[in-house]
């Protein structure tokens, strides 16, 4: 017997022209983006219309985020569901790792969290 069972995944357009900070075009986007995350842990994205620069910038940024060290990793701590870092080993996959955030569509709780990740100052992550 089986089960032929589709699964969607949230497909999010990133190319309004709407999406200065604070506008109602970036609530709007952040909210999409919070609840894809909460409900399915991922989202498809759509830039078209985000530059080559934007889009090997925001690469550059995962890396370096990607590559702070452990100790600072495990200062993010949350409750579920962001559960804050989740990393290597541990129960989802000895490859995954995950960061979580309390309110990504917060300005404040983005900073909170690169002072965490870059206690000397990194502006250019939030």
């Amino acid at each position: 017997m089986s089960v032929d069972a589709k699964i969607e995944f949230p497909v999010i357009e990133f190319c309004s022209s709407d999406l200065e900070r604070g506008t109602d075009g970036w609530h709007r986007l952040c909210n999409k983006v919070r609840e894809a995350c909460e409900t399915f842990g991922c989202f498809e994205m759509v830039y078209d219309t985000i530059s080559t620069e934007v889009r090997e910038e925001m690469f550059r940024l995962m890396k370096e985020l990607v590559e702070v060290p452990v100790e600072r990793k495990q200062k993010n701590v949350l409750p579920p569901p962001s559960y804050g870092w989740v990393g290597p080993g541990s129960h989802v996959s000895p490859l995954y790792e995950g960061f979580g955030l309390g309110d990504v569509s917060n300005y404040d709780s983005v900073k909170n969290f690169t002072q965490l990740m870059w206690p000397e100052g990194y502006p250019h992550f939030w």
